[in-house]
């Protein structure tokens, strides 16, 4: 049926048809009409023909549309089509392009799980979870727009770290969509959205902290309060300077009693040896080992390594160390290192550095053996000056016969 479409004309349009689509064709726009559907619900339409081929397009419901603001919309797409362009297969394209859940899936699939460890596999599972697809899941990944990533930065800027790292990983989503031709090049939209600037943390426990967190372990070990095995993860964090994770995941085929060492076959920076003192050689064993586990430290499911250290938040509380990371026990085994006059390299092999400009941040430290030195001389010379008894100087190594 054509003819003028009114307000007055689509309010009273009925579906008048047994089966199949009931139309009404304005007369005034050739092309653009609107469908009645048996169930009373309008839509505005409308058809073109574009390189040899008729196309169908529905603009839009009325009440949710008006008229006039219909025949807009039919004059904007009936002029692309003259143009040789085709809204319909535009709007097809766009209905089937990528989420950024199917972002989210291609990511961890084809790039996190192929380049990353699995304690990093795991964080950024967690970050897209956590952050990102509740907030944009089922938007598609081409609509992503600056806007929307400061916004996300700037309500997390109370955890700058964990800001930065939400950023990052979402930058580099992007990143691997323009490469996948899911968005145009050069149109990542964290460009311009700045990382927060984070003070590194360098927290080194004291000979007197270290003396208080000793006690309230061997305390939990007597009473039992604490399982044997994180009392043993802690205290070999201690020895070692090892990573968290490089000691939980430890398993008995990795230490090395002859050889006093530990080999380990991944760490952070790849394969490693870990030497091992003796304090570190005794508690290692004086573990149970369970036949059913492989693991230095098994956790409560069979076979699984001990899963974390949550227990940390208590021991830190109770020996009075507020504050105090878990990782911090590693930045102490170094800093005692190089307090006790062991040059940088020396140190930051034992921690399993690949650059010497990682261990460089505890520099600072090596002036303690000579400021003792210096105090050593000065208690010398002001004895002679003041008539007192010279102070014994013993050379660094020297012993007494």
């Amino acid at each position: 049926m054509r003819k003028r479409l009114t307000k007055r004309v689509i309010d009273g349009a009925r579906y008048e048809r047994e089966t199949g689509a009931h139309y009404l064709w304005d007369t005034e726009i050739a092309g653009f009409g609107m469908r009645v559907y048996p169930s009373g619900r309008k839509a505005f339409v409308v058809t073109y023909r574009v390189r040899g081929k008729q196309r169908f397009l529905t603009i839009g419901r009325y009440g949710e549309l008006t008229l006039f603001e219909a025949r807009g919309k039919a004059h904007e797409i009936l002029g692309q089509a003259r143009r040789g362009e085709d809204p319909a297969a535009e709007r097809n394209s766009y209905r089937r392009a990528p989420t950024m859940k199917d972002l989210a899936e291609r990511f961890m699939t084809e790039y996190s799980r192929v380049h990353n460890k699995p304690g990093t596999i795991a964080n950024q599972q967690r970050i897209w979870e956590r952050f990102l697809l509740p907030r944009f899941g089922d938007r598609k990944v081409v609509d992503i727009t600056r806007a929307e990533i400061q916004a996300l930065h700037t309500e997390l800027a109370e955890t700058p770290g964990m800001a930065n790292l939400v950023r990052s990983q979402i930058s580099k989503a992007l990143n691997l969509a323009e490469l996948w031709g899911w968005r145009p090049d050069g149109s990542n939209p964290c460009r311009h959205v700045k990382l927060y600037k984070i003070e590194k943390r360098e927290r080194f426990l004291s000979e007197t902290e270290l003396a208080r967190l000793s006690e309230v372990l061997a305390e939990s070990e007597r009473t039992q309060t604490v399982s044997p095995y994180s009392i043993a993860a802690i205290r070999l964090l201690i020895l070692t300077g090892c990573r968290v994770s490089e000691i939980l995941h430890l398993r008995w085929q990795d230490v090395d009693f002859e050889g006093h060492c530990l080999k380990l076959p991944d760490s952070k920076t790849g394969a490693k040896t870990v030497y091992l003192n003796g304090p570190a050689l005794q508690l290692l064993s004086n573990l149970e080992r369970l036949d059913d586990n492989p693991h230095v430290l098994p956790g409560k499911f069979e076979g699984r390594p001990l899963e974390g250290l949550g227990v940390w938040m208590r021991i830190r509380r109770d020996a009075g160390l507020e504050g105090v990371r878990i990782h911090d026990l590693r930045h102490s085994y170094a800093s005692f290192g190089v307090g006790l006059g062991l040059p940088l390299q020396q140190v930051g092999k034992l921690l399993g550095h690949s650059q010497i400009a990682t261990t460089e941040r505890y520099a600072h430290l090596a002036d303690d053996p000579i400021r003792k030195a210096n105090e050593q001389i000065g208690d010398h010379i002001w004895a002679v000056m003041s008539g007192k008894p010279k102070a014994e100087v013993v050379a660094i190594g020297a012993q007494r016969s």
